[in-house]
């Protein structure tokens, strides 16, 4: 599923990212690629933050993986495209948003701009959950946060 691929305006591209988080339960965040092609995800934790599943992985068009932070979690999440990574050796790179680590797993690096980041700051106990989409570092995916909100055993 290798494959380099250049962004056209013609082509639909999205990220979704799905959060359902609130105060004293940690956040479920599931990204779902909505491209027609394949997205390496970086994720990278905020200093004193623990460290999710996974640093970075490969997204196939239409799928999603899914994560759980606990309260107090910050980091942020962005798409890495057109990456190539041998099969034997785990080793190689992306075209965009690059973390410089050599492999699929960013291992604590950030991305390279240019790269679109969602950025999350849960809250704990009484504090509020914070996130944003950012462009300060450049621009290479369309992204979208979706939030849902659970109180009880409903949700609003």
């Amino acid at each position: 599923m290798n494959r380099n691929v250049a962004s056209s305006s013609s082509l639909y591209l999205g990220l979704i990212l799905f959060a359902i988080f609130r105060g004293i339960l940690a956040a479920n965040f599931t990204l779902t690629n909505r491209c027609d092609y394949t997205v390496w995800p970086g994720i990278l934790s905020g200093s004193g933050s623990p460290r999710l599943d996974s640093t970075g992985f490969e997204l196939a068009p239409g799928s999603s993986r899914s994560f759980q932070a606990q309260p107090g979690w910050s980091g942020r999440f962005w798409g890495r495209t057109g990456c190539n990574f041998d099969n034997n050796s785990g080793k190689g790179s992306c075209a965009t948003a690059d973390c410089g680590s050599g492999q699929a797993e960013c291992n604590g690096a950030g991305a390279i701009p240019p790269a679109t980041l969602a950025e999350f700051t849960i809250g704990s106990g009484t504090q509020l959950d914070f996130y944003d989409v950012s462009l300060v570092d450049g621009y290479n995916l369309p992204m979208i946060i979706r939030s849902r909100w659970w109180v009880g055993h409903g949700h609003v």
